[in-house]
């Protein structure tokens, strides 16, 4: 199979798995679905999403989030890890939207990764799933699994961006970064990985990672 083909069996098998989308973090809005984004960093999603509530309980817009204390966000995070540095880019990032942006999520990779705590991962998700730009942020389950499909050398997460981007149609981006994400957690995780399971890798995977996994097996 060609990488061409290869390719196309990884848009149609998704597709196939997830013809509808559940967003991993729960949010009603940018600004909740960016500080989600940001607390998610070394923290899983499902952690996220039972710390979110109690955060935006209290605060779910900039202007509230500024009327608390870092230490107060601080310690409502703290489940989250990295704490510290969260919580200060959290209330930083508030100041920076109302005084530069009147309030708003900017609509730009530019001035998202601009905003305290915030990189090119966390602009990726904002601008795809909160305005609809076409992005693939490229989190662990996507560099995994792009090395696994040998259609990326795994060398490191920016090479993995730019393969996929190279690989995949423009007007799928928003969804399939999605897919795979699900994919990766439901069949494909880095941990307790059973190849029966996963028919991606079986079909088109790098030939290495299959043999390897094959005297697992024996």
């Amino acid at each position: 199979m060609n990488k061409e083909a290869r390719v196309q069996f990884v848009i149609n098998t998704l597709k196939e798995l997830y013809p509808t989308i559940p967003i991993p973090l729960d949010h009603k809005d940018p600004y909740t679905l960016l500080i989600a984004v940001l607390l998610s960093a070394q923290c899983t999603d499902v952690r996220v999403n039972q710390i979110t509530p109690l955060l935006f309980a209290k605060a779910d817009n900039p202007y509230d989030m500024i009327k608390m204390s870092i230490e107060e966000i601080k310690e409502i995070i703290r489940p989250c890890g990295l704490s510290p540095m969260k919580s200060k880019g959290i209330h930083g990032l508030s100041h920076i939207l109302i005084d530069k942006h009147g309030g708003k999520v900017p609509q730009s990779f530019e001035a998202l990764e601009e905003l305290p705590a915030v990189g090119h991962k966390t602009a990726s998700v904002v601008m795809s799933q909160a305005f609809g730009v076409p992005a693939f942020p490229v989190d662990t389950h996507i560099h995994r699994l792009m090395y696994r499909w040998n259609l990326s050398n795994g060398k490191n997460v920016v090479q993995t961006e730019k393969d996929a981007k190279r690989l995949f149609p423009r007007e799928i981006w928003n969804d399939l970064h999605l897919q795979i994400i699900w994919y990766g957690r439901e069949y494909s995780p880095a941990r307790g990985w059973s190849l029966d399971k996963d028919i991606i890798t079986r079909t088109i995977g790098k030939k290495s990672i299959i043999e390897e996994a094959a005297k697992k097996i024996i």
